[in-house]
């Protein structure tokens, strides 16, 4: 009992082997079996309209459009010779550039840390209003620099040996109420 409307053959000239699954290349047209669908194991003429791959610059990472016809290594490699963007410079860039204002501070950050009163540019270490012996306004504006302050008059307390400061560190400090 055979089924002689169902399946096809394959194209390829060395096959020609009945396939009740054929499949169809998408850019000849023919139909094959599972063993010869890909361009090259059927020698595909037209695989040039369905295998592009871009090239890319080696040297800036650009894909580069390559016309049919043209060669990718000729189209790549004028590419480097005139419109290339790559910029040697670029690889050896410094991520550590905000360096601090604090005189005899040698520290870079990342990121800008700016003092909210005089503007300057600090590391963390100095990024407080007391630890960089800041000229804008007269108080901290923060809570952190209010612990600053006080972190400050501590220490200098402590060193100085001053008397009526307690032992376990804690400072009492009188704040005017208005």
């Amino acid at each position: 009992m055979e089924f002689p409307g169902l399946g096809e053959h394959c194209s390829e000239r060395t096959c020609k082997q009945l396939d009740f699954l054929p499949l169809k290349c998408d850019a000849c047209g023919e139909v094959f079996c599972k063993d010869h669908i890909r361009y090259d194991d059927h020698k595909c003429s037209s695989a040039y309209k369905k295998n592009v791959q871009v090239p890319v610059c080696p040297l800036c990472n650009a894909p580069i459009p390559v016309q049919k016809g043209e060669i990718p290594d000729i189209v790549v490699g004028a590419h480097m010779d005139k419109d290339c963007k790559y910029n040697p410079a670029q690889q050896k860039q410094k991520i550590f550039t905000n360096k601090c204002l604090k005189p005899g501070c040698k520290r870079k950050e990342m990121m800008k840390v700016v003092c909210e009163q005089c503007g300057g540019n600090f590391c963390i270490k100095h990024r407080h209003p007391l630890d960089h012996d800041c000229k804008g306004s007269s108080h901290p504006i923060s809570k952190a620099g209010y612990a600053a302050l006080m972190r400050a008059s501590q220490a200098a307390f402590k060193s100085i040996g001053a008397i009526g400061v307690p032992s376990d560190g804690s400072l009492q400090h009188n704040r005017c109420r208005w």
